[in-house]
């Protein structure tokens, strides 16, 4: 009994089952998957490294079937090799290599390029055509690019147009519209060979061409063909042109033979010119001792005499008003 006059009764049997009290349990973690680590992320020096440590990440922490992991690994390998002929720059001989391969069992069964009909070419030889071109003794014309070939032929800047076509077994053929040699163009303290688009050929070095037309100025190998065409129109004026000068890509000076500017106008250059022969007949212009013919406006033609033409002006003009004096006295 307790105090209070209460029996105390002891727990046991069901009532005592019936309060006990589980003791707690920690929570059941599956470990049927290992849990995969995150990976740090590491600076590479380039994509490739990137995808290869991908790779080998892969391999390392998931499950693959054996079919996958040989796959894989055969991928990191080609990778490998391309990142290695990539880094040593050794891309055109392993290109260069293939083709050849490629090409020597074509010509096994009898597809090597033979013969090369080539037309058009007068400035170029044959050997430089078909070195651009790409034809060796050994191609292939199974193989052979004809558009990456023409491609080759247009960089030259002789030619302006080519065609080539397959006569297979093992014929080329090569057709070329070349650029012709039209003027000398000074720009910049240099001297080049131009076509009738403006086109640079090549530096001036060859002494065939001093009998071209020269033309100066920037922008004037782009009008040059415009403007030499009309002064041919007017051979007396043409055939005594030493050079065409181009000032502000807007409008030209002639520079004669002689040494005299010829200043004509931005527009009616035909005009301009038909004056100047008549001049030129009537007055011996073009011969005279000037420094300059102004033609720019239309309605007055202004010259400049040379120095000693000066000089020799105003002594005359002195003797003349001497003698004008005298004799009024």
């Amino acid at each position: 009994m307790d105090g209070r006059g209460r029996v105390a009764q002891s727990l046991t049997g069901a009532e005592s089952e019936a309060i006990r009290v589980e003791p707690r349990r920690a929570p059941v973690v599956s470990t049927s998957r290992a849990l995969v680590p995150v990976r740090a992320r590491v600076r590479s020096a380039s994509g490739l490294d990137r995808w290869i440590e991908r790779q080998t990440f892969l391999i390392k922490y998931c499950r693959l079937t054996r079919g996958g992991g040989v796959v894989l690994s055969l991928l990191i390998i080609l990778g490998a090799v391309a990142y290695g002929v990539v880094k040593g720059d050794h891309v055109d001989t392993v290109v260069a290599a293939w083709q050849d391969t490629r090409d020597a069992l074509a010509n096994v069964v009898g597809l090597r390029i033979t013969e090369v009909a080539l037309s058009g070419n007068k400035h170029l030889n044959r050997e430089e055509v078909l070195a651009r071109a790409g034809v060796t003794g050994n191609t292939a014309l199974v193989f052979f690019d004809v558009g990456t070939a023409r491609t080759r032929l247009l960089a030259d800047p002789w030619i302006s147009d080519a065609t080539i076509q397959k006569l297979y077994p093992d014929r080329l053929q090569i057709t070329l519209t070349e650029r012709e040699a039209f003027a000398l163009w000074q720009a910049n303290g240099r001297v080049n060979v131009i076509g009738t688009d403006g086109t640079v050929l090549e530096p001036f070095v060859s002494r065939p061409y001093m009998s071209l037309p020269f033309v100066v100025g920037r922008g004037a190998e782009k009008q040059a063909k415009a403007f030499l065409e009309a002064l041919d129109r007017y051979p007396e004026v043409r055939d005594n042109v030493l050079a065409a000068v181009l000032i502000a890509e807007r409008r030209w000076n002639l520079r004669l033979k002689n040494g005299i500017d010829v200043r004509l106008p931005e527009s009616g250059v035909d005009q301009a010119l038909a004056a100047l022969i008549t001049l030129d007949h009537d007055k011996k212009l073009m011969s005279r001792d000037l420094v300059a013919i102004d033609l720019r406006l239309p309605d007055r033609v202004t010259v400049r005499l040379s120095d000693a033409a000066a000089q020799a002006r105003d002594a005359e003009l002195k003797e003349r008003a001497k003698a004008h004096h005298g004799g009024a006295v």
